[in-house]
């Protein structure tokens, strides 16, 4: 089954999305793995005007509230970009680790689906942005939502929050 797009219609519109690590294995919460995916955030949006509204990195995902006038290409350079890292962090640090990605001589760590859904009024947005930043609460990784630093709800904004007012 293909992966859902973003169509050509909404691709400047705001969008929520999830990336997930294959086979939901946990990648990122060692050998500084949670600031591959910072600095290809906080690239994107200095270089490629990514906007952020919302975002939580977890053990095996990340989810983010997002806008850019090419949604589809950042979604593509995001999970390329990573992935080479991810790939150079793993062969340094853990060998073995880096076999369970390896498909045909190539390394896959991202499912393909991104399941991007649209934000389409107020209501649901708050939904989102809620289920985001209570995933770490869900998971019982921190009690309150903005004690787990790699979120939105943590006040020290790891990453440039946009306004959505604008």
């Amino acid at each position: 089954m293909p992966s859902p797009r973003i169509s050509k219609e909404l691709k400047n519109k705001i969008h929520f999305l999830t990336f997930t690590v294959k086979r939901w294995y946990y990648l990122f919460d060692r050998y500084d793995r949670w600031n591959i995916l910072l600095n290809s955030l906080q690239y994107c949006q200095n270089n490629k005007s990514l906007k952020i509204y919302a975002w939580v990195f977890m053990l095996n995902h990340i989810h983010l509230i997002a806008e850019n006038s090419d949604l589809a290409g950042f979604t593509r350079d995001f999970k390329t970009f990573t992935s080479k890292e991810l790939k150079k962090n793993l062969s340094e640090t853990e060998p073995r680790v880096l076999e369970l990605f390896k498909e045909n001589d190539t390394y896959q760590f991202w499912q393909p689906k991104n399941w991007p859904e649209l934000i389409e009024n107020e209501k649901f947005y708050l939904q989102k942005v809620n289920y985001i930043e209570q995933n770490p609460v869900r998971k019982q990784y921190v009690k309150r939502p903005e004690d787990w630093i790699w979120s939105s709800a943590n006040p020290e904004n790891l990453l440039e929050l946009a306004d959505k007012r604008n």
